[in-house]
């Protein structure tokens, strides 16, 4: 009988063990995988484009236009069961540099940066007015093919 507790005993410990092992939240990184003491080693005025590629790596991208800008992107991302995921971490290393490839400045920005989107529902609200389905269906009729419109079905004679 005792024996028998015991195993009840171990038996539902375990089942509430697997029942909140499927509870936690899984974490993905993505983009860059930081590295503080390589970040860190990066100074303006000594290090140039060449240094900065074998120190950290490729950028993630760099700028299109003004100053050459390599940018270093990366996020931590977690997820609770049957839920969307959400950034619990997120950071960017921006490298800058002068015309002659020369480190100019070092700029880290994290969460405090980050721009977070409420979608409207389903629909893109646009300016003008609102058309019933019926306007969609019959609303073209006659103006297709017109005279004057310069379409098929004008005045003969092109005028």
């Amino acid at each position: 009988m005792r024996h028998d507790k015991r195993v009840l005993g171990l038996g539902g410990v375990l089942g509430v063990a697997l029942l909140l092992g499927g509870c936690t939240s899984i974490q993905e990184s993505r983009g860059y995988i930081r590295d503080v003491a390589l970040i860190n080693s990066v100074a303006p005025g000594i290090d140039n484009q060449r240094s900065v590629e074998e120190t950290l790596g490729r950028p993630s991208f760099t700028s299109g236009f003004g100053q050459p800008t390599w940018y270093y992107v990366s996020s931590v991302t977690g997820r609770g069961p049957f839920r969307q995921p959400r950034i619990r971490d997120h950071s960017v290393l921006a490298v800058t540099f002068d015309a002659a490839g020369n480190v100019a400045a070092v700029e880290q920005s994290g969460m405090e940066r980050v721009v977070h989107l409420s979608p409207d529902g389903d629909k893109t609200p646009t300016l003008g007015r609102e058309r019933s389905f019926l306007e969609d269906l019959f609303g073209n009729i006659g103006a297709v093919g017109a005279p004057g419109m310069g379409a098929p079905g004008g005045p003969p004679g092109g005028g």
